[in-house]
């Protein structure tokens, strides 16, 4: 931890601030990894199963009963849809493309931001290195005595390569969990979007069978 100050304080003003846009940024991942493994975690294949028994067996009231078990976005498209079977087929495919458009976009909801602090942290980087070379070179320019134009150098190359290297590893960890996330969101979306269109067909059928 000492070494990990000492290298913070070589850094500064820069590194602090890109230890702000981590803080930040793992703020970012540890929210979106909790809404997405708690707020769609359902067995998608065996919800729909049941919904589909349910709705062959013309017992509606029990499948919308069944979406009540918890405030999941899934469920409350399934709902959606569910709540309009006797309206009609245009009302069913209504509600549920609203819903749907609600619910869906939450997922990805924050996850886009890890890239662009990504490019910020490169960038916050890239100037304490700017100004850590500006104070090499100002050092040699400058300075007559050989140990302190030593020691100015040394500070001003220190101050650029720490904040190269923590602005290029929090872009990396930025993009990373940027690259996870997004995987996990995809996944849960197209789990959702054929919920979505496997109930759509199966109420707007319905009534044909």
């Amino acid at each position: 931890m000492e070494e990990i100050w000492h290298a913070l304080l070589e850094g500064a003003p820069f590194s602090f601030i890109n230890i702000a846009v981590l803080a930040f940024s793992l703020a970012v991942v540890a929210e979106r990894f909790v809404f997405i493994l708690t707020k769609y975690r359902v067995n998608t294949a065996e919800f729909m199963a049941q919904i589909r028994k349910l709705v062959q067996a013309g017992n509606i009231d029990r499948a919308i009963k069944l979406t009540e078990a918890a405030p999941l976005p899934l469920l409350q498209i399934i709902k959606a849809g569910l709540t309009q079977v006797n309206r009609g087929e245009d009302a069913i495919i209504a509600n549920l493309d609203e819903k749907a458009s609600e619910e869906i976009p939450k997922i990805e909801k924050r996850i886009p931001w890890l890239w662009t602090l990504a490019n910020l942290a490169t960038l916050i980087g890239l100037l304490g290195t700017i100004r850590g070379l500006i104070r090499a070179f100002a050092a040699v320019g400058t300075i007559d005595d050989p140990a302190q134009k030593s020691a100015l150098l040394s500070a001003g190359i220190s101050e650029a390569m720490w904040n190269t290297f923590l602005g290029l590893f929090i872009a990396v960890v930025c993009m990373s969990f940027h690259l996870v996330l997004s995987s996990m969101a995809k996944k849960q979306k197209e789990e959702v979007e054929k919920a979505v269109q496997k109930l759509e067909n199966l109420l707007t059928l319905r009534p044909k069978g």
